[in-house]
């Protein structure tokens, strides 16, 4: 089956629901999310165009990643580890490889693969503040 590369944010939004729903699943990572994200709606809608700024370099998003999920590890008691982000990554990589093929497709992994060291490495950093 060929599959087309990501090219609006009707796939952007694809993509991440349909990650969100194998995120929320998950007996790991579920957790972490299900007890923080109240509207997921609208949490799906800001993490679309959080992508959409990212993949397509257009000015949509204007939340604070970093601050939101310092915020969920010192609410889990400081608990979430390299595993967590290696199990988000993995499901990631999953559902892009599901749903597309391409150029935009490639980057979004490589944006994720980034972004999950980033955050790891801030959340830690954050510890010892």
């Amino acid at each position: 089956m060929n599959k087309n590369d990501i090219k609006s944010r009707a796939d952007i939004f694809l993509l991440v629901s349909s990650f969100y729903d194998k995120v929320r699943r998950d007996p790991v990572l579920g957790t972490f999310f299900n007890d923080v994200i109240d509207d997921w709606d609208e949490h799906l809608q800001r993490l679309t165009s959080f992508w959409e700024s990212s993949l397509f370099l257009r000015t949509k998003y204007l939340g604070n990643p970093l601050e939101a999920h310092v915020k969920v590890d010192q609410d889990n008691n400081q608990s979430i580890t390299e595993q967590h982000f290696g199990l988000w990554l993995n499901l990631w990589f999953e559902t892009v490889n599901e749903h597309f093929e391409g150029d935009y497709a490639e980057n979004a992994k490589r944006r994720a693969r980034k972004m999950s060291t980033f955050l790891y490495l801030k959340i830690f950093e954050a510890r010892q503040n």
